[in-house]
């Protein structure tokens, strides 16, 4: 098989399951619930993914991946099985894309909703269903004492936004993937990099990695990412 070069958007998602464990894509992981990410949650999660981004089921993640993925795209199109995408097609094609972003948005507001409303009763410490100037106060003493953190959460997704749109940061993360530098990722390699990831990530080594895990392990990928930025601009 012709080893071709890995594109963005495969690379990007080869490391899917490690870019989870810092961002809040926990309840495709989670499957417990607990809060805490297990090396079988880890494991079952990514064998998932690799299947779903292995799309002409070869073993390998690759360029040939992409186009059978174009290909599958195509024919989803192509209601009609005529070999051409036709106006009507492609209006119904964009149509079902807008639901289905529609529905995202929407399950993310939902989780807004709960967050702000988990969030509250816990402000609410007398669970009198409205906020006394005691707990307002209190409520901005600990947002305070969290500012850098929450900072920090803010910096994180916009930093991560940005990894994701650019060159660099997608092959680097290919690149930790692909051990043998063939521009092909193996099960194995896959596999590892996950292995890899999570014993980072698992700073108390109870196989387990908690929220607090998880937010200190973005943190350090982060200023890794920002020192060795820095670094080329020299």
């Amino acid at each position: 098989m012709k080893k071709t070069a890995l594109t963005l958007s495969a690379a990007a998602l080869a490391l899917t399951g490690t870019a989870a464990l810092a961002h809040n894509h926990m309840a495709k992981i989670d499957a417990d619930g607990d809060g805490n990410v297990t090396r079988a949650e880890l494991t079952t999660h990514g064998a998932e993914m690799f299947a779903k981004m292995d799309a002409n089921n070869d073993g390998v993640i690759n360029a040939g991946d992409r186009a059978a993925r174009r290909m599958e795209r195509f024919a989803e199109a192509d209601t009609n099985g005529d070999g051409e995408i036709s106006q009507a097609e492609m209006k119904a094609m964009h149509e079902a894309r807008m639901e289905r972003r529609s529905e995202r948005r929407e399950a993310r507001a939902e989780r807004r909703a709960d967050r702000m409303a988990e969030h509250f009763a816990k402000m609410d410490t007398d669970n009198s269903g409205g906020l006394s100037q005691e707990e307002l106060q209190a409520m901005h003493e600990m947002r305070g004492k969290h500012g850098g953190d929450h900072q920090g959460r803010r910096g994180g997704k916009r930093g991560h936004h940005g990894m994701r749109g650019g060159h660099r940061g997608v092959m680097k993360m290919f690149g930790m993937a692909d051990t043998d530098g063939d521009k092909t990722v193996t099960r194995a390699e896959f596999d590892a990099a996950l292995a890899a990831h999570f014993a980072k990530a698992d700073a108390n080594g109870d196989g387990s990695i908690s929220a607090d895990e998880r937010e200190a392990a973005h943190k350090a990928m982060r200023a890794e990412w920002k020192a060795k930025r820095e670094a080329r601009m020299q």
